[in-house]
């Protein structure tokens, strides 16, 4: 009897420890192939794009609240400017406008219309259109600084200078800061120039570049469409 008694017990025994190893042995391997097929698999296919997703976002905010901050800058310019046309001081005394000034509009525009074509060509990764395209916007943009320059210099051979009327002050004010914010447009095209320049086969990378893309897309078509809300302004609202 008691000869069975130790039997028994090894024999419960070796079966007590069988269990939880076979049952380790099979939660490990069971978690691998889980773990490793779907799990695994999700696990890097959700979480990485996901914290991509989220640095990607930071361009997007930043281009959003910068824009928000020139539209508030210009929108405070631009009621002021309407008040005092309305008005009708005597101090108030607009000119025509120098032809330099139509130039500047077809030079803006054909920069806004060259970069469309750029983000194109970036999201389907054609890599020798796309830093064309952006070489031919940035110099598009010196073009269209360079032709402001040329109409304060017209402006100033006319005789009329900032402190000369209301009118001028505004001319010369919101062309300059508008100049400026394109300076900053620029400098951010020639970010995205030497993000593309070099080929890259990485999903996450080329993912990345339309977003910055996007982002400054976004800035520099507002300062084109800007540019046609001053001129109207300037040219038509006197």
């Amino acid at each position: 009897m008691e000869i069975g008694t130790i039997k028994t017990k090894i024999k419960d025994g070796k079966k007590l420890r069988k269990r939880p190893t076979l049952s380790g042995l099979s939660g490990s391997n069971g978690g691998k192939n889980n773990g490793g097929n779907n799990g695994g698999d999700d696990g890097s296919n959700d979480s990485l794009p996901e914290a991509y997703e989220k640095s990607f976002s930071k361009s997007r905010i930043f281009t959003w609240f910068l824009l928000l901050v020139v539209l508030m800058t210009f929108g405070g310019l631009i009621s002021a400017y309407i008040v005092i046309a309305t008005n009708g001081v005597l101090e108030w005394k607009p000119f025509s406008l120098p032809f330099q000034v139509w130039i500047s509009t077809v030079i803006i525009l054909a920069g806004s219309f060259s970069y469309s074509i750029a983000q194109k060509a970036i999201a389907s990764n054609n890599q020798q259109k796309s830093k064309n395209w952006l070489l031919a916007t940035t110099a598009l943009g010196a073009m269209f600084i360079s032709s402001q320059i040329l109409v304060w210099f017209e402006l100033v051979q006319r005789g009329y200078y900032m402190q000369s009327n209301p009118y001028a002050g505004f001319f010369y004010l919101m062309t300059a800061l508008h100049a400026v914010h394109v300076i900053g447009g620029i400098i951010a095209l020639g970010y995205v120039v030497l993000r593309i320049w070099n080929e890259s086969e990485s999903e996450i990378e080329l993912e990345k570049r339309r977003e910055i893309s996007d982002a400054v897309g976004w800035y520099w078509h507002f300062m084109g469409g800007l540019w046609i809300v001053l001129l109207s302004l300037l040219a038509f609202w006197k």
